[in-house]
């Protein structure tokens, strides 16, 4: 097995080529946030971000829990003219009512019974900065009235206090259901949805993104393995299940499998017993067909995708294409072959 910084070198070339890492400077030290991915779905979704990073406007980040949302509304402020201000983040389901306002704004000293001190509120906390909204969709209607106030007037008043000041802020909010259909049900005003939504990135689930499900499991085992040893590998039943698992908790439920499997490993490669995967009684049955056709299927279907596009990616290249996914060259060659995919078809002139 390689040492740890031969590994650790091996996949900062290889993130930097896919995009892997998403990197994007401005003037000032590069940030970087693993925005892991090569799938064409999901750089689709994550190329716009250099564009809205030059902007001060508002974004709205759409996609299912686990998705990663906080870390693209992180690459996005990293990426700004902000990018030296706080990144301040906040779940909407936590301002309450009685409490938004104050969350919000802060207060004076004696602004009401227990306020015994000045205090900042979120908005001047980000000041320069970012305020991210996660989980929009569980703001109040009094929340959403706060809110878009703030949003209309480009101000705010802490309580107590006589002096409007300037909300130097950019906001950046996520949802994890579509908020189209909140406002047709008029539990979400569509007048803050319009300010929030002027740039949106809609991440997609992973079950779409299949080709990529190996690719992070690589890099959360380097991300997560023990410091003072090597990095665990998987065993091939073991990245079967990975690839045929439908990760209804998405990238979230994939980090915390490989974080479980590696502390409850048995050996040093991980096996599909260390994984301890839910079964999906979805996939048990589907239109006649057992478990293990679709298994099967699945598995076959995912190969021949990925296989495809990082042939596409290295130009017919099975030498550069067999580094990049780790494999031997000649096993590589032998699931093209099994796929019935040439290289030369890629091979561009």
């Amino acid at each position: 097995m390689e040492s740890r910084d031969l590994r650790q070198v091996n996949s900062i070339s290889v993130d930097q080529r896919i995009g892997g890492a998403a990197t994007f400077a401005r003037g000032r030290p590069t940030a970087s946030f693993p925005l892991v991915g090569n799938a064409y779905i999901f750089r689709e979704a994550i190329a716009p971000i250099p564009v809205i990073a030059r902007s001060a406007r508002p974004v709205l980040i759409g996609g299912e829990t686990g998705t990663g949302k906080e870390l693209v509304a992180r690459a996005i402020h990293a990426a700004s003219e902000r990018a030296n201000f706080p990144f301040v983040a906040v779940n909407c389901g936590s301002l309450v009512d009685t409490l938004v306002d104050d969350a919000l704004f802060g207060h004076e000293q004696g602004a009401f019974t227990d306020a015994r001190a000045r205090r900042e509120g979120l908005i001047a906390r980000a000041s320069g900065g970012t305020l991210f909204l996660d989980e929009l969709e569980a703001l109040s209607a009094k929340g959403q009235v706060t809110l878009l106030r703030v949003l209309e007037d480009d101000a705010f008043r802490a309580l107590g206090s006589s002096r409007l000041e300037h909300a130097n802020v950019r906001f950046v909010a996520a949802t994890n259901t579509p908020l189209e259909e909140a406002i047709k049900t008029g539990s979400f005003r569509a007048d803050l949805y319009y300010r929030l939504c002027v740039f949106s990135i809609n991440l997609p689930p992973l079950r779409e993104r299949p080709e990529d499900i190996l690719m992070l499991a690589h890099h959360f085992l380097r991300q997560h393995a023990p410091s003072d040893g090597p990095i665990p590998d998987l065993d091939e039943p073991a990245r079967r299940a990975l690839a045929a698992y439908r990760w209804p908790g998405n990238v979230r439920e994939l980090e915390n499998t490989i974080i479980r499997a590696i502390c409850l490993r048995k050996a040093a490669t991980i096996s599909v017993s260390d994984l301890a995967l839910p079964i999906d009684s979805r996939a048990i049955q589907l239109n006649g067909r057992t478990f293990h056709a679709l298994k099967q299927e699945t598995i076959a279907t995912f190969e021949r995708r990925y296989l495809e596009r990082v042939m596409h990616e290295h130009r017919g290249n099975i030498t550069h294409a067999a580094f990049a996914t780790g494999k031997e060259r000649r096993e590589l060659g032998r699931l093209l072959k099994k796929h019935h995919i040439d290289p030369e078809s890629f091979r561009r002139l």
